[in-house]
């Protein structure tokens, strides 16, 4: 019994979550369906019981047709007790004679009132068959009451009544549940940039010590390639401090900035990796924080590698969609993935390797969509050939925050 505990609280509901949305939404039916049947049930055993209970009075009206001397008994305590049920008496050429439970407009006239008798005759003659009285060739129509048609809707209502609220509540648990990330996200990398700072301070004094020392015509190099690294560690303690706060947004040179990133990457991943930039023009200018969009780019590039396992071709195309938009497009010639994953990837936790932490991807999306107003996505993926990825920015200050027409989603 403890095996199975624990093997039920050890499921990731996380990244098993569409299937237990598919879970609920089929008890959800089950429900549903039940409370359906059971009221339908109701509702059979309700008009059965108003059938017999018609029949009653079509029975004590014939009685009474014969034996007058019952008449008074008859009509108060069968007749007149019905309070629900709606009937129309017809004589023999079809005029309406008597009637019980019928609504009629207020301060109706008399054509009025035989208009409603006429609808209601009707209505009643398309439900039920009449059931007729031989001995005074009368016929007695009769419809369900308002109590069984109610309750016939009931479950209906209800069931949507459940589905507005269960949208409502899951709508506010989602959206407090992405607010308590957002929170835990801006914690833990500004700890992390707090936590980076007295070594990263440490080490560029060490690197202005060794520049100054004799050991520096002999290791140049090697103390230049040192201290580009601590700068890019410092880079990166400036991104984490952005997570969380109001990034500065400006017009950066798009080809510029990706080809510094590129520049830092090449002889810090596989020499047999071969990155290349393409651009419509060298002069395109996207709306960006350089810091963050650096960091996406790089993020996109080395999950490339990872693909290709060390040995491959990364393009980084720079298009000009229009006025409006600019478009950079990463394409590796990896492993590829099914069109099933193309949204999955950014998910947090979600990895194809081993000891990946599945937090690149999602830090890149938030950073693209949340601080740029911009958008990505996979482009287009096939097994064995290779993945892109899109990502669209501003080309103005006053569209960051508008809506990305789907346009160049395609």
């Amino acid at each position: 019994m403890k095996n199975r505990f624990q093997d039920l609280t050890s499921i990731d509901f996380y990244q098993n979550r569409k299937q237990v949305k598919w879970l609920v939404f089929i008890v959800s039916l089950i429900i549903g369906a039940g409370s359906i049947w059971y009221t339908n049930s109701l509702v059979d055993e309700l008009r059965e019981r108003e059938r017999r209970q018609i029949e009653l009075l079509s029975s004590a009206l014939e009685y009474a047709a014969v034996n007058t001397e019952n008449l008074t008994f008859i009509n108060q305590e069968i007749i007149q007790q019905n309070y629900s049920i709606p009937i129309i008496m017809v004589d023999a050429s079809g005029e309406p004679m008597e009637f019980r439970n019928i609504s009629f407009q207020k301060n109706a006239n008399a054509g009025d009132s035989l208009k409603t008798l006429e609808i209601e005759l009707a209505e009643m003659k398309a439900e039920y068959e009449p059931i007729l009285l031989r001995e005074a060739d009368i016929h007695i129509y009769y419809r369900n009451s308002e109590l069984l048609t109610n309750l016939k809707y009931y479950p209906y209502v209800q069931l949507a009544v459940i589905l507005i609220f269960g949208v409502l509540a899951y709508t506010l648990f989602n959206q407090s549940k992405i607010a308590e990330q957002n929170r835990v996200w801006a914690g833990l990398t500004k700890e992390t940039a707090h936590q980076l700072g007295t070594p990263i301070a440490s080490l560029m004094a060490w690197i202005d010590y060794l520049r100054n020392s004799p050991v520096w015509e002999e290791n140049k190099e090697i103390i230049t390639e040192m201290d580009k690294d601590v700068m890019k560690l410092r880079m990166v303690t400036e991104r984490f401090s952005s997570i969380g706060s109001k990034p500065v947004i400006q017009a950066e040179n798009l080809y510029e900035v990706i080809e510094e990133t590129i520049t830092y990457l090449r002889p810090r991943i596989s020499t047999k990796v071969d990155l290349k930039i393409k651009a419509d023009s060298r002069d395109l200018e996207a709306m960006m924080n350089k810091p963050l969009f650096e960091w996406v780019v790089e993020n996109i590039c080395k999950n490339a590698v990872d693909a290709m396992k060390g040995k491959g071709e990364i393009t980084v195309e720079i298009l000009q969609d229009s006025d409006k938009f600019v478009l950079v497009d990463i394409t590796d010639t990896g492993k590829g993935m099914e069109k099933r994953m193309f949204k999955k990837v950014f998910n947090p936790g979600f990895s194809t390797r081993q000891r990946g932490w599945g937090l690149g991807l999602t830090l890149a999306k938030r950073i693209i969509e949340s601080y740029h107003g911009g958008k990505i996505f996979v482009k287009s993926s096939e097994l064995g050939k290779g993945t892109t990825f899109r990502i669209v920015l501003h080309s103005t200050l006053e569209g960051v925050g508008q809506f990305v027409t789907e346009g160049i989603l395609e």
